[in-house]
């Protein structure tokens, strides 16, 4: 049980990180992985993007020998194999050993945990990837009065503060980054929209030179064409006047664009 080392925590779902070929990815989850005694409990909640939530619980002994499973519906037995101390795989077998489900548990470089869900119907595999990060500290005791002892080595306790500080800081970072890049995303659209309206109201009559900083009023004439005023549409007795139809109200910026003003 000494490879469940870096298995054992609570877990947290990336479900932006979740790569689905079939379904969509859950709006939220916790995947748990505890020690019971020779065996690995496993509990998993998450919550659909239709708010349902759901719940499951089995228990596998990951010595590389096949067991009866006790959810028939699912399958009739399983083989649980830790390859090395960072990938754990489950392989679920019908009542004639066909293999109908495979998940496969890989620690990622990062100390993100990727559950990978192969579904075998026929001719068919359906594969769905779920990402998850640490949500709880490794586990540095079993889960239950008969399990064996399972305590974490000074290496492991330091990778795990550092990792722990570094995802802390970098989330941190990343998330004043994506604020930036939506406040100059922001900034941009409504330059563009500036832009327009003053292409607009350049290529339209001007009978006097506005002066920058006063609001005039865009009009739009009979044949398409467009004309600023002075006038506005209360004066027009709340209307577009002679005109075709109103714009909208404007104002003069001090670097020669323009800007639409609550009418």
């Amino acid at each position: 049980m000494t490879d469940a080392y870096n298995f054992l925590a609570g877990w947290q779902l990336f479900p932006e990180k979740c790569v689905y070929n079939n379904g969509i990815a859950p709006k939220s989850g916790t995947y748990k992985i505890e020690a019971a005694g020779n065996a690995l409990v496993f509990t998993n909640n998450w919550v659909t993007v239709e708010g349902g939530a759901y719940n499951a619980v089995f228990t596998v002994i990951p010595d590389g020998t096949v067991h009866a499973f006790d959810n028939a519906a699912l399958a009739a037995s399983y083989t649980a194999t830790f390859i090395n101390s960072g990938l754990l795989t489950l392989i679920f077998t019908d009542e004639n050993s066909n293999t109908v489900l495979q998940v496969t548990h890989e620690i990622l470089g990062n100390g993100w945990l990727k559950v990978t869900q192969q579904q075998f119907e026929k001719d068919i595999t359906v594969t769905n990837t779920d990402v998850y990060h640490k949500q709880l500290s490794i586990l540095p005791y079993a889960a239950g009065a008969s399990s064996v002892v399972i305590r974490p080595t000074q290496q492991g306790v330091i990778k795990h503060k550092a990792l722990s500080a570094m995802e802390e800081q970098t989330n941190m970072q990343l998330l004043q980054i994506r604020q930036q890049i939506e406040l100059l995303a922001k900034q941009a659209a409504a330059l563009q929209e500036r832009k327009e309206l003053s292409l607009k109201i350049y290529e339209s009559s001007l009978n006097f030179k506005p002066q920058i900083g006063q609001t005039y009023h865009l009009y739009q004439r009979k044949d398409d064409s467009y004309l600023l005023s002075m006038v506005s549409p209360n004066e027009w007795g709340g209307g577009s006047g002679p005109f075709k139809s109103f714009i909208s109200s404007v104002k003069l910026l001090a670097d020669h664009t323009w800007m639409q003003v609550e009418n």
